[in-house]
Order: structure tokens, then sequence, then C-alpha cells
């Protein structure tokens, strides 16, 4: 059998994403020595169950959670089949990492990652697979430096599998973090993918892989850099109002809380990527020619960083 049509291999997925998350929160806790993650394990009742790891009021991450979690049953929720109708009558599992930072510093960007698996079986006929995944960044103080690492560090990851994997799988994320409601972004974009399959299983899961592997290359020297500088409080403040951002998009938009919450998975996994702190305001716009229009003028505006 050729690679193109190997046969998906779930067990290897899993080993490799429960690595990942493993690898993700050893890193993390190199960075913020003040505390270490919480385990928690959990069974979900209609099949399947995860891993959940946080990290609460450290010194550098005001929340750090990164859940894994494989779960499957013999129907799939309506988000899932609305589109995919040839869905209807299979089981399903899926399995993947998901991850959001909060950090306490303003002048360190809140990062997203999530690398997954789905797969759903019919007797008798072939399986519908694919994988998805990818990461973005939302600064509230932005340094130009940070965002073409960033971006250069996603076309690294990108680079092996062809010269367009970048260009379309970065448009794509800038068009999914977007908040319509808003007409703007959520951040300053990254990658995004979803269904992927065509090139096989073996190089589709090599792509995941290498997705899953460059995020903390990404962040890391990030929070680096910038967990030492100081602030103030109005800072604070605008740090609090732009995560307000964070929440409208993963309770109107986000597949992946939809999935989760409709598939009976696990509340307290699913809504972790909420920013412990936020706040709102009516109309706020910010003052000309300050830090902070900076952001909406400079950086929340989709472009090619690494030209």
């Amino acid at each position: 059998m050729s690679s193109k049509t190997a046969l998906p291999d779930i067990n290897v997925v899993k080993t490799y994403l429960l690595q990942l998350q493993k690898n993700i929160c050893e890193a993390l806790t190199e960075e913020d020595a003040a505390k270490t993650f919480e385990i928690d394990e959990w069974q979900r009742e209609q099949g399947g169950g995860g891993k959940s790891c946080v990290m609460a009021d450290g010194d550098v991450f005001e929340t750090a959670g990164i859940n894994f979690s494989h779960v499957f049953g013999g129907k799939l929720p309506a988000s899932a089949t609305a589109h995919r109708p040839e869905l209807a009558g299979r089981s399903f599992q899926a399995m993947g990492v998901s991850l959001v930072i909060h950090p306490k510093n303003p002048y360190i960007p809140t990062s997203h990652a999530n690398v997954r698996f789905f797969i759903a079986e019919k007797e008798g006929e072939d399986p519908v697979w694919w994988f998805g995944g990818g990461f973005d960044l939302t600064p509230y103080y932005a340094f130009e430096e940070d965002v073409k690492h960033w971006h250069q560090t996603a076309k690294d990851a990108c680079e092996p599998f062809g010269e367009d994997v970048f260009p379309r799988y970065k448009k794509w994320c800038d068009e999914y973090f977007y908040l319509k409601h808003r007409d703007e972004p959520r951040g300053i974009g990254g990658l995004f993918f979803d269904d992927l399959n065509e090139w096989g299983f073996e190089k589709s899961f090599a792509f995941m892989q290498s997705v899953g592997d460059h995020y903390i290359k990404a962040y890391r020297p990030i929070v680096q850099k910038r967990k030492t500088l100081e602030y103030t409080e109005r800072e604070r403040d605008f740090q609090l109002y732009r995560r307000g951002r964070y929440v409208e998009f993963n309770l109107v938009y986000d597949r992946g809380t939809l999935f989760g919450l409709q598939s009976g998975g696990r509340t307290e996994s699913i809504l972790m990527s909420m920013p412990p702190n936020v706040r709102w305001r009516y109309n706020w716009q910010p003052e000309a020619g300050s830090a902070e229009a900076e952001l909406y003028e400079k950086y929340l505006i989709p472009q090619d960083w690494i030209k």
C-alpha cells in the first residue's frame, strides 16, 4: 500500500499529541517557575476523555491551558454534519491538543494553537478522515520583530511541504480569526488549516506534527524577550479591554468550541481558553497617536510580514 493510500493510524497520532502536550507544558514551566501545571484527567460519559493541564496566577502566565482530548461516539453533532452530510450515520473519533496562553504582562501576546485529527467510519465503507489546526497570535502592544519572527516560524513549519502552503494557510488564518461584527482581525494571524487529507495519511500527519512542533519555537522567544518589561495600569487596562475580543470570537465563531459543546464535551476544558480577567467598554476608541492606536492602524491589518 502506498503512503498516499495508507490507512490512518489513530494510535500513532494519539501518542504524538500526548507528547506534544507534555513538551509544551515543560517549556512553559521553564518560563514561569512560580507555578506548575495542575493536571486533570477526565472521562466523557458518551465515550472518550482527556487530560487538561492548567496553570493559573503565575508570575508570567495569568492562565495557561493545554488540553488533550480524545472523544468518540456513534453519532456526530449538528456542527459536524451541517456542511458534511456524508458523515451522517457514521461513528466518529476526534482527538487533538488545544491550548491558549493568557500572559500577565500586556507586552506578551496571548497565543493559541491547536492540532487535531478526525475520523468517521461506517461498516463496509472507506473511513472519512482529516487533520486540522494551526496557531495564531493576539498582541496588545506589538513589536514588529516579534510579529516577523512569528510569521517566519510559521513559514518554516510549512516550507518542506510546498512553497504554496504557507501563503494559503496564512490567508486562511487571517480570514478565519476575523470578528465580522467588529470588522477587525482578532490578532496578527499565523496558520490555519482544516480538512487536510489530500496528501495521504503519512504526509498529512507529518504536516500536523510540523505545525505542532513549531508553535513553541514561535512563541517562547517572544515570552523571553517581553516578560520582564515594566508596565502600568494603562497597559493592563488596554490588555483587559482587548481580551474581550478573544471572548467574543470564541463564543460566536470558534468551530472547536461549538463542536465541543454540541458533542457533549467537558465544559471546563472547552472554556479554559477564556481569559480570567476581561473588560468591555461602550464605544471605546484609542487616543490618536497612542500606542493603543498603533495596534489598530499598523498590526490589525492582514499583510505580508516577511517580504
